[in-house]
């Protein structure tokens, strides 16, 4: 799903999400865990992620990722790096060949590497002759096998049964969870197959939201961020209805709810932003304390370097990290 709503928001190049700091620390598996990573996990010290997702769509993409890959592993303090979807093209067929390629490049990076799977992935198989329930099923075995995150150092995430895309994880306070919400509208309104998935998959994600602000709450979280594929706000025909709604709705009582910062990080409608859509149905306001970023996405191969720093009043701060190797001549 390629098509780009225009919300009105305040829109930041860098952007701060005010909070304190609050404690959960993170078992590290595997090799490659030096002191400093094991000491980011830990309340009050501060660490940094990145965020990256659609790419790799095109041949000249294809060829820019190395580069990408390269400058993320040029930072080694790295905590982990989220992927919120898209490794192809939608019109391209969902060849066997693609998901082993790239799983085999998600586990060159450092970091551990945690993935949530993209419409084209699945949802838009259906639109090179493929089934896309089968390659949603083919993506659970071999992208979530086990509850260990890709990368050359692994993480032990928290996975939903029946659902092992959908994780959770706590890292220096911060709760985060992937949910499996798609672009295309969500799988809905294509045919009677893809709407009995869309209802039961759609339960699973509410409820797993739902779990991960009871669990942020309970935990003292100070803040939480959600990792899913769709631009819930993208324009969907007024003769269909909308997969996203009861995601939205839910949002909006949960961040209420919660009080603290709640970041959505999402890809599929390619417009790097940072800005404020989601809105009060009572109140009619910009709701505070929720904070939508949308990753970098085709045609630019760069990523988005995440600090949280318990040192600084600020918790979020979000940076556009330009990979040099990777700009475009506009000559």
């Amino acid at each position: 799903m390629r098509r780009r709503l225009e919300v009105a928001g305040l829109v930041f190049a860098v952007l701060v999400v005010s909070g304190v700091w609050s404690g959960g620390v993170l078992s590290w598996q595997g090799k490659g865990a030096d002191a400093a990573q094991l000491r980011a996990g830990e309340p009050g010290a501060p660490f940094e992620f990145a965020l990256i997702g659609d790419t790799r769509y095109t041949a000249e993409q294809r060829a820019k990722f190395p580069n990408l890959l390269a400058d993320i592993n040029a930072h080694p303090n790295l905590a982990f790096t989220v992927h919120d979807g898209d490794i192809k093209a939608g019109s391209d067929a969902c060849l066997d060949s693609i998901y082993l390629e790239t799983k085999d490049l998600f586990n060159q990076f450092n970091a551990p590497l945690i993935f949530t799977p993209g419409d084209n992935d699945w949802t838009d198989c259906h639109r090179a002759g493929g089934d896309s329930l089968e390659r949603l099923a083919f993506e659970r075995r071999l992208f979530f096998p086990d509850n260990q995150s890709m990368g050359k150092r692994k993480m032990t995430l928290q996975q939903q049964e029946g659902y092992p895309e959908n994780a959770r994880w706590t890292y220096g306070g911060v709760m985060f969870a992937t949910l499996n919400i798609q672009g295309s509208n969500n799988n809905l309104g294509r045919n009677a197959e893809n709407d009995q998935e869309y209802i039961k998959r759609n339960i699973a994600n509410l409820n797993w939201m739902s779990q991960t602000f009871d669990s942020a709450k309970a935990n003292g979280s100070i803040a939480v961020m959600i990792v899913w594929q769709a631009n819930p706000w993208d324009t969907i025909p007024a003769n269909q209805l909308t997969g996203f709604g009861d995601q939205l709705r839910q949002m909006e009582r949960d961040v209420i709810a919660f009080g603290k910062p709640v970041v959505l990080v999402h890809g599929d409608s390619h417009y790097f932003r940072i800005d404020k859509p989601l809105m009060g149905t009572k109140s009619k306001r910009r709701i505070e304390n929720f904070t939508r970023v949308e990753t970098f996405g085709t045609d630019d191969v760069h990523w988005l370097r995440v600090t949280v720093d318990a040192n600084d009043p600020n918790v979020f701060t979000f940076r556009p990290q330009i990979v040099t190797a990777n700009l475009v001549n506009h000559n």
